[in-house]
């Protein structure tokens, strides 16, 4: 009962298959194999138009070289406060940007309140030469507390940040778990938004090491090009993270992990609301579940071969939470079974 977080889970077979069918012979290296610029084309098709695609390591490269495009000295880069960026990322888009803040900005539930980021980013006027000035807008999709942002709900964060002249960066570790539950497509979850940087996730929705940034702003590709390999994320056989890219998009199979996962967040989200033992804190709307458990019974389940973590109370959630009990994130995956969640659902019943 695995459901500490999707990064737990192993890679998909068909993942593995095609690392092992591209492992043989030679290529050009450094992103301009046969196979890279076949992928790169990929991405052209998913998104509806040209985009350039850089392949990186970690989300935590893929969200600080995203935002590092778009430095300028004083730069302030404004995200949730309970955002990746600003919680667990150990300071990195600061560092590779030589500098630049994160400023953060409430919202119930993960997301950002368009109110108050237009409050707040209108504090640092860009001529007042001792504040800093804004650099940058980033939202999670789908959240940390596995919340959707509305496509509507996109591009009013878009309008507010063109109108203060900065970029729109997204930060998709679970763009495909909040795709498909939107039933919508990548183009409209992002340039036709408003976004003009995307970090898209891989690795937790199936593959081993695969995440890339995908730049609809064009005319920033050759500066982060650089910015990229001054990073040390400039991989030297870069088709290994193609062929696992290839392989992910072939015959949807990175849509039917998603679905998957979501499918059986649902199912432990339902067994959770059936349960005594157990409260469920909000819906879930992507692959993470969050509950209200007695820390006693959660030592038991953990006990009984469950993993899952406690979590911080999130901006926002006015529901109870007694001093015997904590709120508990729960996360499911594509390697996660119906079987895993209907046991859980009987410890809890």
């Amino acid at each position: 009962m695995f459901f500490a977080s999707d990064n737990w889970a192993g890679a998909h077979p068909n993942i593995v298959a095609g690392l092992s069918a591209n492992a043989g012979g030679f290529s050009n290296a450094y992103g301009d194999g046969a196979l890279d610029q076949a992928v790169y084309q990929r991405f052209n098709e998913i998104f509806e138009r040209e985009v350039a695609v850089f392949f990186v390591a970690t989300g935590t490269a893929a969200n600080s070289l995203a935002l590092t495009a778009y430095n300028k000295p004083g730069g302030i880069s404004f995200a949730h406060r309970e955002s990746h960026v600003i919680e667990d990322e150990c300071g990195a888009p600061s560092y590779f940007s030589g500098g630049s803040r994160l400023h953060e900005i409430d919202g119930a539930l993960g997301k950002i309140d368009p109110h108050n980021l237009e409050r707040t980013i209108g504090r640092f006027a860009p001529e007042i030469v001792h504040w800093g000035r804004p650099m940058a807008v980033s939202i999670t999709q789908s959240t940390e507390v596995g919340t959707i942002y509305g496509l509507n709900e996109i591009e009013t964060i878009s309008v507010i940040a063109k109108r203060h002249s900065v970029p729109l960066h997204m930060d998709g570790a679970r763009f495909a778990n909040a795709l498909v539950a939107l039933d919508t497509t990548p183009a409209e979850m992002t340039w036709k938004r408003g976004v003009d940087i995307l970090s898209f996730g891989g690795t937790k929705n199936g593959c081993w090491c695969a995440e890339a940034i995908v730049l609809f702003d064009l005319d920033r590709a050759r500066e982060l090009a650089f910015l990229r390999k001054r990073a040390a994320q400039l991989f030297s056989k870069s088709r290994f993270v193609a062929a696992q890219f290839e392989a992910y998009f072939k015959d949807g199979l990175w849509l039917d992990t998603a679905r998957h996962a979501n499918a059986m967040a649902a199912r432990l989200a339902a067994a959770i609301e059936d349960s005594a033992t157990a409260k469920l804190a909000w819906l879930p709307q992507a692959n993470e579940v969050f509950a209200v458990i007695k820390k006693a019974d959660a030592e038991k389940l953990q006990a009984a071969g469950a993993a899952f973590y406690d979590w911080h109370k999130p901006h926002g959630f006015d529901g109870h939470i007694s001093e015997d009990e904590l709120l508990y994130r729960f996360v499911t995956s594509f390697a996660t079974t119906a079987g895993e969640v209907d046991r859980f659902g009987q410890l809890i019943a």
